[in-house]
């Protein structure tokens, strides 16, 4: 009779430990399905947005010739607008506008930059938050979440001093910006947002630590 019971339980307890691992198995790999994917639509995206955009992500035994075209600095439209695109119609990702690219190699770091920041935009990718606008002369902050597993801005903790954003805007501007400070502080801080750049571009990259409780702030300068 004991023995009856004893194995009764052992089988609800084999049957709830399976349940689990199953269960396990299939978040893990949806997580993975929805990486594998938003990371292969977005690498399109920009790719695709980027193509006119002359390459100048290679090495160059001459780097001073490509000075202009990486960095077109000068010539940019001083519109004050998120798009930057002179009243162009925004192009789209997934339902939302865009209003440019954001590509960072250290982290192998593709994504398009949303108009707007809100729950749904910073599920499909990263966004713009505050500023002067993308490639314009100011600050502009770009947000993304932190999911710890990847996406969007998971890896920005790998980030160092010295580090290379590219960011494309809808005029094609490419510029490209040098991580100058990196540190943490709290979420409702936003006492750097506003701030003087010295009249060239800045960007601002916010996402929250590993476990939520302090945000990981990255400045990076065109140069």
């Amino acid at each position: 009779m004991f023995e009856s019971k004893y194995s009764k339980v052992l089988t609800v307890i084999l049957v709830v430990v399976i349940v689990a691992i199953l269960g396990l198995l299939g978040f893990l790999g949806y997580d993975w399905y929805q990486k594998y994917f938003l990371e292969n639509d977005a690498m399109a995206f920009v790719e695709n947005y980027t193509g006119d955009v002359e390459d100048t992500t290679e090495d160059n035994t001459n780097p001073e010739e490509n000075t202009t075209a990486t960095n077109p600095i000068d010539s940019i439209e001083k519109t004050n607008t998120v798009s930057g695109s002179s009243g162009n119609k925004m192009p789209t990702y997934k339902g939302f506008n865009v209003v440019g690219t954001i590509e960072i190699p250290a982290i192998s770091l593709n994504y398009p930059i949303l108009e707007k920041v809100n729950t749904r935009s910073l599920e499909t990718s990263v966004g713009f938050l505050y500023g002067a606008g993308i490639n314009q002369v100011g600050n502009s902050v770009i947000a993304g979440h932190n999911y710890r597993n990847g996406l969007f801005f998971s890896n920005n903790k790998r980030l160092n001093i010295g580090d290379t954003i590219y960011i494309t805007d809808n005029s094609k501007n490419r510029l490209t910006y040098k991580i100058y400070n990196k540190f943490e502080t709290t979420p409702e801080d936003a006492s750097f947002y506003s701030r003087d750049t010295g009249g060239v571009p800045e960007v601002t990259l916010s996402t929250c630590n590993d476990d939520s409780t302090t945000r990981l702030i990255i400045f990076a300068r065109a140069e």
